[in-house]
């Protein structure tokens, strides 16, 4: 198992420590540096800026919008930055959800899994250099009837192919993903419920595609907080969980709800989203139940969360992408060099 660093958003004044530890994890042999979008930074601007200032380390969008940029303009970002990084990109694509899609860019947010799949397509056609053309339901390529001709992408990536994700929480989501891309990007992945809330969906893809999930990279973002009481640390992150559980799209539509709920906390999500939808957010994230924190994060001593790596690798998890926890840059690197002595300690390394 490889260890990953997910940078999360930019531009809320942390950008040099946010490089800082990006180097840092350069250096100390990590495998990817993750860097996320929302409606605030982008995501291959910040890309840019770290594979310039690192050596070795993968950089990773987790994720492009899909909403945000037409197929072909995605082709052409990663290709570049393959380029530039010297094949050190990683593509991680995601729909986003309907408040972003159809609030900041204007996109309809529908059909999302027709829609990842036929970007999905255009993509790898485009990054084979082969003259484009794309009959679809979202996207024909060229337009009928007009001047646009079939062209072909003029910039030679690296890499004959680049690996491909896609952010994927739901069943149907994560069964296409297993079919079409080379890995999946999850969230509030808890090794306890793997198979249930994961993997047999992801193996079903596979399967649909003639494949194992032999060589597919299964990367969970994990909260990480070091210190001798998990108790304690777990109520750093219930903020964080009731944001997600409680207030990530709406009553009807949040997948973040939907996961907790095939964990078996049922009544727990619901009580969170209620109270976080009625502006309680306090009363949200007081009612997190603690093991739903314990088991998706790494919390404690150096030795527990070498246990818990364990037990991410026992299932499956093939890339661990740490979010450590600290206001300060250097609890931020304490944190990344503790995740590299739990690795060794749990002879993963």
């Amino acid at each position: 198992m490889r260890l990953g660093i997910n940078l999360g958003y930019w531009g809320a004044g942390m950008d040099a420590d946010n490089l800082a530890v990006a180097r840092e994890a350069d250096r100390l042999g990590y495998a990817v540096c993750w860097a996320a979008e929302a409606y605030g930074s982008d995501a291959p601007t910040v890309l840019s800026w770290v594979a310039a200032q690192t050596e070795r380390i993968d950089v990773g969008s987790a994720i492009f919008q899909i909403p945000a940029r037409t197929p072909t303009m995605t082709a052409m970002t990663a290709a570049t930055l393959d380029s530039l990084s010297g094949g050190r990109f990683r593509l991680g694509l995601g729909v986003s959800g309907p408040q972003v899609s159809e609030g900041w860019y204007g996109v309809k947010f529908d059909k999302p899994l027709a829609r990842t799949r036929e970007y999905v397509e255009i993509i790898r056609k485009a990054m084979s250099r082969e003259r484009l053309t794309h009959e679809g339901e979202h996207w024909t390529l060229p337009l009928p009837g007009g001047p646009g001709k079939p062209i072909k992408l003029t910039v030679h990536p690296v890499r004959e192919q680049i690996p491909l994700y896609i952010a994927a929480i739901g069943p149907k989501n994560l069964e296409q993903t297993g079919e079409i891309a080379d890995g999946a990007l999850v969230i509030f992945f808890a090794p306890e419920h793997a198979e249930e809330t994961t993997l047999g969906a992801l193996r079903a893809g596979r399967a649909k595609a003639g494949k194992e999930l032999d060589g597919f990279d299964l990367v969970p973002t994990v909260p990480m907080a070091v210190g001798d009481d998990p108790a304690a640390l777990a109520d750093l992150f219930r903020p964080y969980t009731a944001l997600y559980v409680g207030g990530m799209g709406s009553a009807k539509q949040n997948f973040y709800n939907k996961l907790a709920q095939r964990m078996g906390y049922e009544k727990e999500a619901a009580e969170i989203q209620e109270k976080y939808l009625s502006g309680d957010k306090a009363g949200a994230a007081a009612a997190v139940p603690r093991q739903l924190i314990d088991s998706t994060t790494l919390l404690g001593p150096v030795e527990r969360i070498a246990d818990r790596m364990q037990a991410y690798a026992g299932a499956g998890v093939t890339t661990l992408s740490l979010a450590p926890a600290g206001f300060t840059l250097d609890e931020r690197i304490a944190a990344l060099r503790t995740g590299v002595e739990a690795l060794e300690r749990a002879g993963l390394a």
